[in-house]
This record gives structure tokens, C-alpha cells and sequence, in this order.
């Protein structure tokens, strides 16, 4: 896979997309969501990848947000900066997706970070929400996940007031996982996948379709159903002798059901 705003790289079982756009903060743009949707989904798939990381490019930014250059002038879709595309992918993934923060993450990179499964930071990093002080807003994901996160009270404190929150900060809040000295974050990242990898991926993507069900209505819901009941059960003796008496237009034989 080839893209122009994010890289791409595998490593045995782990697949990780670089925010590539270092001289900009790697800031999102709109063919950035874009990439990162269409790579996520790519992954999705694919059973080569067991987890996903996700981090920036060079040492001192993770994201800091969005540039909604050269899109329409409309308050429609064609004039949204489409990081609901990305977020969604992200959610509908099958696979751990773990965010290696490398810097800063601020606005829309925290709220990244927020919707990946895990967060792992190197100590230096800092988060941050800056949207009611420049204009901007995420009633979505960025509010109920990070709810999810830290509590209502603090979620509120932190879109209220804009606080800038440290490594450690973060981690103390269950904002993030895990901190690691700024030098140790590749290293650290990649022993954290590899463990991952050893769990069984059938019962991780059941695990985290059951996490993000209840914030996803009927989608989530139909998720847990569909993408992972119904193909176990369409493996079953049951779905199997349901299928074939249909087809021989005979009545089917219930020992088989339940089994």
C-alpha cells in the first residue's frame, strides 16, 4: 500500500501507520483521513496484521489537529474535515489498535489517541483539548470516549478549561495506559504488540466489538452480531443442516441444532 500523507510499514504480525506530515504538526488533512481510513480498513481485510500501531512522524508531535484547506466553503459534508471516517475504522477494526504517542497529541490527536484501544506514551508527551479556545468543538467521540476515560467531571474540566496534561498526568487519570522513557517508546510499543499477538484474535475482536457496542446503536450492536455471531454460527452444524434441508426441501433433524 502506498500513500502520500501517512506511511505504512509491516513487522511480522504488527502493522503501523505513521502520521506523516512532521513540518506540520502532522496535522490531519482531509486525504490524511482519507489514507488512514482506506489503510485501516485495507488491514481489516487482511489476517497478516494481529495489531495496529498508530504514532507520528519525527519526536515531537503525535497530531495536533485538523486543516480543512482546499475543502468547500459549505456546511455539508464536502465542507467537513472527515475525521469521523478515520474514528469509525478505527472502531470497526477487528484488531487491537494501539496509540504510540510521540509528542504532542492536541484537538483532534488526542481524541485519536482516545480511540485507539491502548495508549502507550513516552514521558515527555503532552495532551491537550483546545477547541472552545480556538473556535472548534468534538461532540462525539472526543467527548463520550474520553467520559469513558476519566469520569464526567474531568472530561468536562478538561473541554472547559484547556489544560495542558503531562505523561504522567494522563496515566494517573486513566487517560492513557502506560508511560515510557522518551528514548524506549519504539522498543516499548513494539514488546507491548508482541504480547498482544499471543492472545487469541477471535476473542479480542469479540472483546472489543462488546466495549464499543453500547456507544454504537445499531451499528455497534449489529457488529457483535453480524461480523462475528453469525459467522461462527453459520459454521455450525445447525446453519449447516438448516441450509442443506432447505435446499433439499426436507424438514431438518433437530439433533444437529445447538451444535
Amino acid at each position: 500500500m502506498s500513500y502520500e500523507t501517512i506511511i505504512y510499514e509491516e513487522d511480522g504480525p504488527i502493522g503501523t501507520i505513521t502520521l506523516n506530515r512532521p513540518h506540520d504538526g502532522n496535522m490531519f488533512t482531509p486525504q490524511m483521513c482519507h489514507e488512514i481510513r482506506d489503510c485501516i480498513n485495507s488491514i481489516r481485510r487482511e489476517t497478516r496484521t494481529r495489531v495496529v500501531v498508530i504514532t507520528g512522524a519525527g519526536d515531537k508531535f503525535f497530531c495536533i489537529g485538523g486543516r480543512k484547506e482546499g475543502m468547500e466553503d459549505t456546511m455539508l459534508y464536502a465542507g467537513t474535515l472527515p475525521t469521523l471516517e478515520m474514528y469509525e475504522a478505527i472502531d470497526r477494526l477487528q484488531k487491537p489498535v494501539i496509540a504510540s504517542v510521540n509528542g504532542y497529541a492536541v484537538g483532534g490527536g488526542n481524541v485519536l489517541q482516545i480511540v485507539c484501544d491502548l495508549t502507550i506514551a513516552k514521558e515527555s508527551a503532552i495532551f491537550r483539548q483546545v477547541g472552545p479556545m480556538m473556535g472548534s468543538f468534538d461532540a462525539g467521540y472526543g467527548t463520550w470516549y474520553l467520559e469513558d476515560l476519566v469520569g464526567k467531571k474531568k472530561a468536562k474540566e478538561i473541554w472547559y478549561t484547556n489544560p495542558k496534561i503531562t505523561a504522567r498526568e494522563a496515566l494517573e487519570m486513566g487517560l492513557i495506559n502506560r508511560v515510557v522513557p522518551d528514548e524506549k517508546l519504539r522498543e516499548e510499543t513494539r514488546a507491548w504488540a508482541l504480547e498482544i499477538v499471543e492472545r487469541g484474535s477471535f476473542a479480542l475482536a469479540s472483546i472489543k466489538a462488546a466495549f464499543n457496542a453500547r456507544h454504537g446503536g445499531v451499528s455497534g450492536l449489529a457488529r457483535v452480531a453480524h461480523d462475528l455471531l453469525l459467522r461462527a454460527y453459520l459454521e455450525s452444524e445447525e446453519s449447516h443442516e438448516l441450509s442443506t434441508a432447505f435446499s433439499e426441501r426436507r424438514k431438518p433433524d433437530p439433533s444437529k441444532f445447538g451444535r
